[in-house]
């Protein structure tokens, strides 16, 4: 079971930094009240991209297989 490393973030425990304020909930762009490092996105991942539209078209060709052999389709 995973546990929330913030359960006991509250303003005024021992690891919170200085502008953790009660009513400040980290809406502002470039504001992080848990101070975590910002993160950017990797690069495309293009062949698990592919293998999705490569499961997409074999669904859509199974599934087009099934209306023309119950002759849902002409």
């Amino acid at each position: 079971m995973s546990t929330d490393p913030h359960a006991d973030d509250a303003p005024g425990h021992a690891d919170a930094i200085a502008h953790h304020a009660t009513d400040d909930h980290g809406d502002d762009h470039g504001h992080d009240d848990h101070a975590h490092a910002e993160e950017s996105l990797g690069p495309i991942d293009l062949k698990a991209w592919g293998a999705a539209v490569l499961g997409l078209v074999l669904g859509a060709v199974v599934a087009v297989s099934f209306a023309v052999a119950t002759g849902a389709l002409g």
